[in-house]
């Protein structure tokens, strides 16, 4: 079975052909990372825009590389929230006038639920898919969840940030530094030439599966005004250190407790490399975790999850409409 995945949350425009849930055919991403670098953050109508000029070239290129017609194609999924509104309604209504055009089942995908089937995606013979019950740490740019998965489609929200996510922490902290944006690429190369030396807090919520960041920013705000910092690269370095170690101890924590098999990592986030290396050495469960450009936004992980909807007979009409507050469970 071969899917078109169609990605327009937020500031990519993204299209792919995927087999099986597991096998990319195409993968395309039109970035607009330095249109909105001048702006240092997302512009919602500037991202709109930005998806009207470039979904029909990013789709017909997918379908060019993945060597397939349109009647090869058994269905279309499309990322329906969450998001920004306008953006998600040019790759809905976009999805929508295919399958009409085509006639292509439609299966509207939650953004979330795609970044956890990245890790479904292109996975060799020695390296089996994920086993449920599994947990997954979803961490973005607007979301930091622990998600209990007991099988395809199954999600029981454990916990999530109560303030800033992860990647907005990042994307805050680099402004506050004066490192460019994006923000977690930019704290990531900073910390590759400092320590971890300057003191900053950690904030633990004992007693639940939640996470809070927000101290944490202020806090280097606060050394930052107070003259402080004197060296951004240490700073840069403790600010990842505090907000990976939080991210990756509570993940074990909730894994034990839970009894899961598998631990997965998913969203942008996700190719932090002092996360990546921090998670898999530290638990004592196995760990999944997508290559590193299925970890921020693309369409394959979108085809993969819809793969498993179709197959499970989880249909939409030509009615689908995008939730901009779409929730996973």
């Amino acid at each position: 079975m071969k899917i078109l995945g169609v990605e327009t949350s937020c500031d990519e425009t993204a299209a792919a052909v995927v087999e099986d849930g597991t096998r990319t055919l195409s993968n395309q991403v039109a970035s607009q990372v330095e249109i909105h670098a001048r702006y240092g953050g997302i512009v919602p109508e500037v991202a709109s825009r930005q998806h009207i000029l470039a979904i029909i070239p990013v789709i017909k290129q997918a379908v060019a590389d993945a060597g397939v017609t349109w009647n090869d194609i058994d269905g279309i999924a499309v990322t329906r929230g969450p998001g920004l509104a306008g953006s998600l309604l040019i790759g809905v209504n976009t999805a929508k006038a295919i399958s009409m055009a085509h006639r292509i089942p439609i299966t509207g995908v939650n953004h979330l639920e795609g970044h956890i089937y990245a890790n479904w995606l292109d996975r060799n013979g020695s390296d089996p898919a994920p086993a449920f019950p599994l947990l997954s740490l979803i961490v973005s740019g607007g979301h930091t969840d622990l998600v209990l998965m007991k099988g395809h489609g199954d999600y029981v929200l454990l916990g999530r940030t109560r303030d800033d996510a992860a990647g907005e922490a990042f994307d805050k902290a680099a402004r506050i530094l004066d490192l460019g944006y994006p923000g977690g690429p930019a704290i990531q190369q900073a910390s590759e030439s400092g320590t971890a030396s300057v003191q900053l807090p950690r904030a633990w919520l004992k007693g639940t599966n939640d996470f809070s960041f927000s101290g944490i920013k202020t806090a280097l705000l606060r050394l930052v005004e107070g003259g402080k910092i004197q060296n951004k690269a240490d700073a840069a370095a403790s600010f990842q250190e505090a907000v990976v170690e939080v991210l990756v101890t509570k993940t074990i924590a909730a894994a034990r407790e839970y009894g899961v098999k598998q631990v997965i990592l998913a969203g942008g986030v996700a190719a932090n490399r002092l996360l990546r290396e921090r998670l898999v050495k530290d638990s004592p469960l196995p760990v999944s975790i997508p290559d590193f450009e299925l970890c921020t936004d693309n369409a394959a992980m979108i085809a993969a999850c819809g793969y498993f909807r179709f197959r499970a007979g989880r249909t939409d009409g030509l009615a689908l409409d995008v939730v901009p507050g779409l929730k996973l469970a």
